[in-house]
């Protein structure tokens, strides 16, 4: 039997789903009606703002051919009636402990072993949900699940070939014809509504106005397991607002999600250790340009190569100042934590890759070819059949190629030593966004 690329994903993601509705009826702790987030890509591609430095070292087309992340709630806290308490006395911004404290006996009941207990002098006992504990949980739960599946072994369904915990993540390999894919499962807490310590910035004007309603942004947040800097681990969540970058991604023009997509593959190995730059801090950059920049100007359909420079641009300018703000809760300096250091090492870094942009693309496109060239090789090798690989050359149309390198080598040529920028946000937003050296045109 032949199966083809979108089967596989299917295939593997019904899989995926149903060990977590397993996981639930272990010890009915999970929502019986619950709502997963599956997101293309997995955690170390920045889909979702979570800490990478525990995360494995997994390789496209060595160890896997597609990501995803699924996004699972421990609880979810959707009626409105439901007190929750956030308490955000010990934490950084854009992180929170949450109490159980005004939740129902039931409630405590089922999650206490996976608490941190604080008594108070009153004699009042508080207890705050933990992300370490509930990851050792679902890890153990889910890992109970796979084992029992993989004892009745059934024709056509994945094979799971890996599993592991990386710090309060789940990374889970299923096989599937000839495919392998990767899963980052995640705990979450889910809610409904939008926080208030994000509420200032529903009151700007943002890039997405007109193109999605309010309604469509705001239906929801996260908390993930991570924990700030100088932060306590068993106790501390961070906000994350993935369901409403689902949405604002769909406002974004196709060539600056190239344009993304190629300074990720540049910089994901190059800023790599020690860790200072993630994708996510990259794609919170990019939501920004699009609010500072003209719609007219972001929709240009050759204009990849200026908004790769651009990222550059920013990303460098980010670095040296140690500034980069979180997107939905600006005040949150997401770099704050970084030496100096650190911080003037990945500044040179990033420098050679500023002057020279063309080599680095093409050497990060081999590389992206040579995975898809050992996953063909691989297919081939199980199966009779020949069978499309999922990330052929040609099958994204945000995966950077070629052409974009040629552009990149022709702008640097015709502006020896200068800065292209599209990004850093000059006085007059009025006109088209070019910057060379301190001059925009």
């Amino acid at each position: 039997m032949q199966w083809g690329a979108l089967e596989r994903v299917e295939t593997c993601s019904d899989e995926i789903l149903a060990c977590s509705g397993m996981v639930q009826k272990l010890d009915q702790k999970l929502p019986v009606a619950n709502e997963y987030l599956l997101l293309s890509g997995g955690v170390r591609e920045g889909v979702v703002d979570l800490d990478l430095d525990e995360l494995n070292i997994y390789a496209r087309g060595t160890d896997y051919d597609m990501d995803f992340t699924l996004l699972v709630p421990a609880l979810k806290l959707h009626d409105r009636n439901q007190p929750v308490t956030l308490d955000m006395r010990h934490s950084a911004l854009c992180h929170s402990w949450l109490s159980l404290r005004l939740f129902d006996e039931g409630t405590i009941s089922k999650w206490k072993d996976c608490c941190t207990i604080v008594d108070h002098i009153n004699g009042a006992t508080n207890y705050f949900f933990s992300p370490t504990k509930v990851a050792d949980w679902f890890y153990d739960s889910i890992s109970i699940v796979l084992s029992e599946i993989q004892k009745k072994p059934q024709r056509g369904m994945p094979k799971v070939e890996k599993v592991e915990k990386n710090g309060t993540i789940i990374s889970i390999i299923l096989g599937v014809g000839s495919s392998r894919m990767l899963y980052d499962i995640v705990p979450v807490v889910s809610f409904k509504g939008w926080p208030a310590v994000a509420q200032s910035w529903l009151m700007e004007n943002h890039f997405w106005d007109g193109k999605i309603t309010e309604e469509e942004v705001i239906s929801g947040f996260y908390l993930v397991p991570a924990c700030s800097y100088k932060g306590k681990k068993d106790n501390e969540w961070r906000l994350s607002f993935a369901r409403s970058e689902v949405q604002l991604k769909k406002c974004i023009s196709s060539s600056l999600m190239q344009a993304y997509q190629a300074c990720k593959a540049i910089i994901i190995k190059l800023l790599s250790r020690p860790k200072a730059i993630s994708p996510y801090h990259l794609r919170s950059m990019m939501l920004w340009a699009c609010d500072r920049l003209p719609a007219n100007y972001l929709a240009q359909e050759d204009y990849a190569a200026h908004f790769l420079l651009g990222l550059i641009d920013d990303l460098q300018h980010c670095l040296v100042n140690k500034m980069c703000p979180n997107y939905f809760i600006p005040q949150c300096n997401m770099l704050e934590h970084l030496s100096e250091e650190t911080v003037m090492l990945q500044a040179r870094k990033l420098s050679s890759v500023r002057s020279d942009p063309a080599e680095h693309l093409r050497t990060a496109i081999e590389h992206v070819k040579a995975a898809n060239r050992l996953t063909l090789e691989l297919q081939r090798r199980g199966s009779t059949t020949s069978i499309p690989s999922p990330q052929s050359d040609g099958g994204d149309p945000n995966q950077p190629d070629d052409r974009l390198a040629k552009k990149l080598q022709q702008l640097v040529t015709e502006n020896p030593g200068k800065s292209i920028s599209v990004f850093i946000n000059p006085d007059d937003v009025t006109r088209p966004h070019f910057r060379i050296d301190d001059k925009f045109f």
